[in-house]
């Protein structure tokens, strides 16, 4: 199942530009044959309602793709505003990527 795993890492900003590219990464993978796809935003500082839509987004298309999609170190802000949104139940979210390494191995 490794070898099906993408990782994308998000940074910096998650907006409508960073959000349009993390959608455009997510397709490329899964038409390269992932089915399981894990954002990594550890490096990412702040994110708005536009990256907030890009990620909803991005969730259907894994989804209709019949795929598994995950995020991994989130920060607060990040946190607060799935959270906020209901979101967090939506999204399959690890404290960081060796947590979603040990679930998918398991």
């Amino acid at each position: 199942m490794a070898s099906q795993v993408t990782v994308i890492q998000a940074s910096g900003s998650i907006d409508s530009i960073s959000g349009n590219q993390l959608r455009r990464d997510v397709s490329d993978a899964i038409a390269s044959g992932a089915k399981t796809i894990l954002i990594d935003c550890e490096k990412a500082t702040f994110m708005d309602s536009s990256g907030l839509g890009a990620l909803v987004m991005i969730l259907k298309t894994v989804r209709e793709a019949g795929g598994r999609l995950a995020l991994c170190s989130i920060i607060d802000q990040i946190e607060m505003i799935l959270q906020l949104t209901s979101m967090d139940s939506l999204f399959e979210i690890f404290p960081n990527r060796e947590a979603f390494e040990q679930k998918v191995t398991s």
